[in-house]
């Protein structure tokens, strides 16, 4: 994976140069995909230019969670702020409507977005995404929400890629092996949502690179509802990835 890490750190200097800015924030969840993105971060920028955010929820975020990104902020020499979004969902309970479940789930992923680029407009700085190309490829992620952001530095990494090279850059233990869980709400987990595992999904995603269809998929033994579930996904969600569509009217 070095060739791989020496080209994201190669990335990531060249795109805040381009930018004319020096500074990062990322939002630091505990989990396997914010914690590579920050090593990634830190060792593009140096430590004192990279500003963690970790925002909990206040009865749904683990606290082994929090404790954990504290944790890498701290060895990572990295200065960080802990707001809890309890506060900022408040006032979503006085709407003049019910929201559902998914409405209730994106408003918290929006809040801390919203809370992500006050504190890099605040520093001058850039907001570092911590999607990876498995989340992204099935649109598992909030529109104007985690996937709000300046730059996506393993958003070309599949989930396995991930922990391959959080292995090489030597993050600890606890966040290898740890299930990984976006804690919108009680007891999630990011593979109960998608309905099948990211093993799955990598192998489908692999096998859709390669031109191969669904017959051939299913030919080579891979399960049809998966599959088909994740192309529904990438058609059904190609949008998250596109910017507002613009209806032209001069051509």
């Amino acid at each position: 994976m070095h060739n791989v890490y020496t080209k994201i750190i190669a990335e990531i200097q060249k795109y805040f140069r381009h930018a004319n800015k020096e500074k990062a924030v990322i939002g630091v969840s505990g989990g396997i995909d914010s914690a590579l993105c920050l090593k990634l971060a830190v060792d593009a920028l140096g430590p004192e230019r990279v500003t963690g955010l970790i925002m909990p929820e206040k009865g749904i975020t683990a606290e082994e969670n929090t404790a954990h990104a504290k944790m890498l902020c701290k060895f990572l020499k990295v200065n960080n702020y802990i707001n809890p979004i309890n506060p900022f969902l408040t006032d979503y309970l006085t709407l003049s409507w019910s929201p559902n479940n998914l409405a209730q789930a994106n408003t918290k992923a929006r809040v801390r977005m919203v809370l992500l680029y006050n504190l890099a407009n605040t520093q001058g700085a850039l907001v570092i995404g911590t999607s990876n190309k498995s989340e992204l490829a099935v649109g598992y992620g909030t529109k104007h929400g985690d996937l709000g952001v300046d730059i996506d530095i393993i958003g070309d990494l599949l989930k396995e890629e991930v922990y391959a090279l959080a292995e090489h850059v030597g993050l600890p233990e606890e966040f290898l092996t740890k299930e990984p869980s976006a804690e919108l709400y009680q007891d999630q987990t990011d593979e109960k949502d998608l309905g099948m595992s990211y093993k799955e999904i990598d192998t489908i995603l692999k096998m859709i690179e390669n031109e191969m269809t669904p017959e051939e998929m299913i030919t080579k033994g891979l399960q049809p509802n998966p599959v088909h579930k994740v192309i529904r996904l990438m058609e059904e969600n190609k949008h998250k990835l596109m910017p507002p569509h613009i209806i032209q009217i001069k051509k």
